[in-house]
């Protein structure tokens, strides 16, 4: 039942795809601060053909969408701010400098607060699980004729047959309409099992066409927000039914239906939290509390809810965490490399038993839920210091850290085919050792580093492992997670037209992957691979020539000392 029902979600996307924290202090002993627009997408045909006409022009709606959401914030913050100037041109700049020279000059080491699991099950309660009593749809609302903003492009609509003013929104199906009360009431009566069923049955409804009143006339963005509903209303059946794991698919999708609605990424964080996958739990609960401000959201509660929610995931990833230990560093002015140095220095005399490699990122700027003001500028950043008990680790991050398209390549024969042992030992390294530093690295960075697209890329690469050893149900998973992501790239930073044909690819082909399609090319992610694999092969003999070429004329200094000394006994 399960897998016919994610047949027909997967289709269904395919068609319409598209601070102050109350926390009590527990010290962690490995972790420490020191207090010191997209562009408008013209999409090649062939990108057209691969992902399917709808898919890919819902995909660039969102785009515009993001873009045009960000504009209007952008515009408002631009006010807020020059406001501030104003006003700032009348104190003595002394004081300014005063707090740049004290942000980067203080190094005291000092530990971030622990969060009570019952804080944190208040937050789930209170965000999570709320509007059970009610029927409700996620409708993106049309731009207005005045070309303002609505507040929230992805507001919750209450149920379309009762309310005022909601005679222009679109009418859901009444059968299905019929399906969804139907399964609520199970709901409500804590029969989680029919409730799921019935909701599964309704997903397929919606699948075949019958989300809404008029089906041919309905817009992709409201079909795929029914969709979305349905999903979220999976998940907490199954959450409620203490099935993280069946969960966890739904929650992918609910995203991938409908990036821009902060709650799907805060139940995505929830199904994380139960399968104790913390350090992605923190990135759901991150970019549900940006999502939160990018869409209108005004209240400062519910914001101070997703930062605790954000900030105990963090506080447990690192707990349980044994390969690193962290340090946040705030800073006010451009990062110098002696400050680095420095930074390292104090990191080796917090952390002596992980300073077998330390890594410092500086492909983004790291941002805490303390201090996440998103309507500042910027707010309070942070340099992130990872150190390892295991070199190989630091080496890896350093490498791919410093290439715009990283890629996992450590094959010691990258031009043959790998043995079912090679797969395995590559996919135990990666799923074990690569890939949970890196959740954790996104979970205080917003953006993706050098390249919109770092970080899905590994996950996608993974996903390829997964399948030639037949895995399929992780790969699933994996693939799930990766479209999640990609959907919501564009609301979270400003991507170049490559950087928007890169990700189209890769939606194109997760989605035919996920459908078992096969095609005469080769995944994106795999080419990426190979070019990888190319290039760390041209740097290993560029290495070996040079060393090869220092020895030689190293030899011929030799010599030529012995046949001069020679010479001169002579």
């Amino acid at each position: 039942m399960e897998s016919g029902s994610n047949k027909n979600v997967e289709n269904t996307v395919k068609r319409v795809c598209h601070d102050q924290l109350v926390p009590k202090v527990k010290t962690s002993k490995k972790m420490s601060t020191l207090t010191n627009s997209p562009t408008s997408l013209n999409v090649p045909p062939e990108i057209k053909k691969n992902c399917g006409d709808k898919q890919v022009e819902i995909t660039i709606e969102r785009i515009k969408m993001a873009k045009n959401t960000k504009e209007k914030q952008n515009s408002d913050l631009e006010k807020v701010a020059f406001k501030r100037k104003a006003e700032g041109e009348e104190k003595p700049a002394a004081k300014k400098e005063a707090k740049t020279i004290e942000l980067d000059n203080q190094l005291v080491s000092m530990p971030l607060p622990q969060i009570p699991l019952k804080n944190v099950m208040d937050v789930e309660m209170k965000l999570v699980y709320i509007d059970e009593e009610d029927v409700r749809y996620e409708f993106v609302e049309p731009f207005m004729a005045t070309g303002i903003q609505p507040t929230c492009p992805a507001a919750e609509i209450v149920d379309p047959l009762s309310g005022p003013n909601f005679s222009s929104l679109p009418q859901i199906d009444k059968w299905l309409q019929v399906a969804l009360k139907d399964a609520s009431t199970c709901y409500r009566q804590k029969k989680y099992t029919v409730a799921a069923g019935q909701f599964r049955t309704a997903l397929e409804l919606c699948s075949k066409g019958a989300a809404l009143g008029k089906p041919f006339d309905a817009p992709a963005d409201h079909v795929a927000s029914v969709a979305s509903f349905i999903e979220t209303k999976l998940v907490n059946c199954y959450l409620r039914m203490r099935k993280p794991d069946l969960a966890l698919n739904h929650a992918h999708r609910s995203i991938v239906l409908n990036p821009a609605y902060f709650r799907n990424h805060l139940r995505q964080a929830t199904v994380f939290r139960c399968l104790e996958r913390y350090s992605e739990a923190a990135r759901s609960a991150m970019i549900a509390d940006y999502m939160f401000w990018l869409c209108g959201g005004s209240e400062q509660c519910i914001s101070k809810l997703i930062k605790l929610y954000w900030q105990a995931m963090i506080e447990e990833a690192i707990t349980r965490t044994e390969s690193f230990s962290v340090m946040y560093t705030p800073f006010a002015t451009k990062i110098r490399a002696d400050k680095i140095e420095k930074v390292k220095e104090v990191f080796t005399k917090t952390h002596p038993a992980y300073a077998e490699y330390i890594y410092t990122d500086l492909c983004g700027l790291h941002v805490l839920p303390q201090t996440a003001d998103w309507l500042s500028f910027p707010p309070q950043q942070y340099l992130l210091t990872l150190g390892f008990k295991n070199k190989e680790d630091g080496n890896f991050l350093e490498k791919i850290s410093s290439r715009k398209l990283p890629t996992f390549t450590d094959h010691k024969t990258p031009f043959s085919r790998l043995t079912r042992e090679d797969n395995v030992r590559h996919m135990e390294t990666m799923g074990k050792r690569i890939l949970p530093i890196l959740d954790f690295i996104k979970g205080t960075r917003l953006n993706g580093g050098l390249c919109a697209c770092s970080g899905v890329m590994e996950k996608l690469q993974y996903a390829s492992l997964l399948s030639q050893l037949q895995r399929v149900k992780e790969q699933s998973q994996v693939i799930n997670q990766a479209m999640a992501e990609l959907a919501t790239i564009p609301y979270l930073q400003d991507i170049s037209q490559q950087e928007a044909e890169l990700l189209q690819l890769l939606m194109a082909d997760a989605m035919d992957t996920l459908e078992g399609r096969r095609s005469n090319k080769e995944r994106v992610w795999n080419t990426i691979q190979k070019v990888g694999q190319i290039e760390n092969f041209l740097y290993q003999l560029e290495d070996s020539f040079l060393k090869t070429k220092k020895l030689r004329n190293a030899r011929r200094q030799k010599t030529k000392l012995k046949r001069l000394q020679n010479l001169q006994q002579s």
